[in-house]
């Protein structure tokens, strides 16, 4: 990464930092190429010994329905302050993977929320923030928690012995026609309940590809528009791009309510408006977070690789008649010090840096690269402390 940061510095644009900064920083990127140990200080610790324990349930400091499990906490100092940042990645990593995360983001411990509590499809999540957790509130009106209540025409369908109330997290791929056509043969030959065989391979499939029933025998995807429902977006928010492309950019997306309930905090806060630094962008999903509470998007930067996902957010821009400025780039490994301090110079600052780096080599259903933070797609995250590191100097 040091490498990389200077191949795209010349000499006279890199960001004016001090001797303690400098050094600091050396010592950072050092850390990046131990597989197996950290070193703070005199202090060596093996990551492997440091696994994170997830919560059960996973509410983190609250939900909505209990919101007083905990109102206060006490942050490192190097994370006190704005500007504030906000990070999130799946909770089912690899062992050590949250014990780095929270290592580079200030020792900041995460917070483990399920998105069951807000809504109808689980989403297992991680988020590291220094976002005081007092006085949070959620998104009115509330959405559907069922599935039942989030698609009431499929309840006529619905067999007994299908006991779901909730769907699983939902995927960038869908179910195969010949998967759903599998499952229609498989019960075609009972009048009643099927033999226990069938229902649990019927259920696994079910719960694997999240099939809701369509008609007797038969089950089906969710269509995008669904999707989209379930996690929060406006209707049609995604309407446009490819089928394909839809799928994979809503997967890959936050689940609007669960967001919204952290950010909720920064509306008193900025009661003018808020500069919001949006890494890994992809569809816009803490912009529309920040949106929905009513927070005025003074100036957004937004940065996001995909093209289709770039034209999505600018799409919804427009249409919401947004005031404010949305500058968009397409890549994290480009943003340095010197195009940081433009923005910061030009509008005074960041408010609020959110980021959720990629999670293909992190994700339980990558059983092929799943590397953890060495992979190629999710070494990323060290860019989102990099710049958000950069930006918190900058301001000091």
């Amino acid at each position: 990464m040091a490498r990389a940061e200077d191949a795209h510095l010349p000499l006279e644009e890199k960001p004016r930092l001090n001797h303690a900064y400098k050094k600091r920083k050396l010592l950072e990127y050092e850390l990046l190429k131990k597989k197996k140990l950290m070193r703070l200080g005199n202090k060596t610790i093996d990551e492997d010994d440091e696994a994170v324990h997830l919560p059960n349930p996973m509410v983190g400091f609250g939900i909505p329905s209990e919101p007083c499990l905990k109102t206060h906490r006490n942050l490192p100092e190097a994370a006190l302050g704005p500007p504030y940042f906000y990070y999130e990645n799946v909770a089912l990593t690899p062992k050590g993977v949250w014990s780095t995360i929270s290592r580079f983001l200030y020792d900041v411990q995460p917070e483990f929320v399920d998105s069951k509590y807000f809504c109808a499809a689980a989403r297992k999540r991680g988020y590291v923030h220094n976002l005081p957790i007092e006085n949070r509130f959620p998104l009115i009106p509330l959405p559907p928690h069922t599935i039942h209540e989030a698609f009431p025409l499929i309840r006529k369908w619905w067999p007994s012995w299908d006991t779901r109330t909730k769907l699983n997290c939902l995927l960038t791929s869908i179910a195969s026609a010949k998967s759903t056509e599998r499952i229609r043969k498989a019960l075609e030959d009972y009048d009643g309940e099927p033999p226990l065989r069938v229902q649990k391979y019927v259920l696994d499939e079910c719960r694997k590809w999240n099939l809701v029933w369509v008609g007797r025998n038969k089950v089906a995807p969710l269509e995008p528009d669904e999707v989209e429902m379930l996690l929060g977006f406006p209707k049609n928010h995604t309407r446009g791009i490819s089928r394909t492309d839809r799928y994979k950019s809503l997967g890959n997306s936050f689940q609007i309510d669960t967001v919204a309930y952290h950010l909720s905090v920064l509306k008193d806060m900025f009661p003018n408006g808020i500069n919001l630094l949006s890494l890994f962008s992809g569809i816009g999903g803490a912009e529309i977070a920040l949106h929905r509470l009513g927070i005025r998007l003074k100036n957004v930067v937004s940065v996001e690789i995909s093209a289709v996902n770039r034209n999505v957010v600018r799409s919804w821009w427009e249409q919401t008649n947004q005031r404010g400025n949305l500058y968009d780039l397409d890549d994290v490994q480009q943003l340095n010090g010197d195009r940081l301090e433009h923005y910061m110079t030009l509008f005074g600052g960041f408010d609020l840096v959110v980021g959720g780096s990629p999670c293909n080599n992190l994700t339980g259903s990558n059983r092929l690269h799943r590397d953890g933070l060495e992979g190629k797609e999710s070494s990323l995250f060290y860019h989102y402390y990099r710049i958000l590191d950069l930006v918190r100097s900058i301001k000091t």
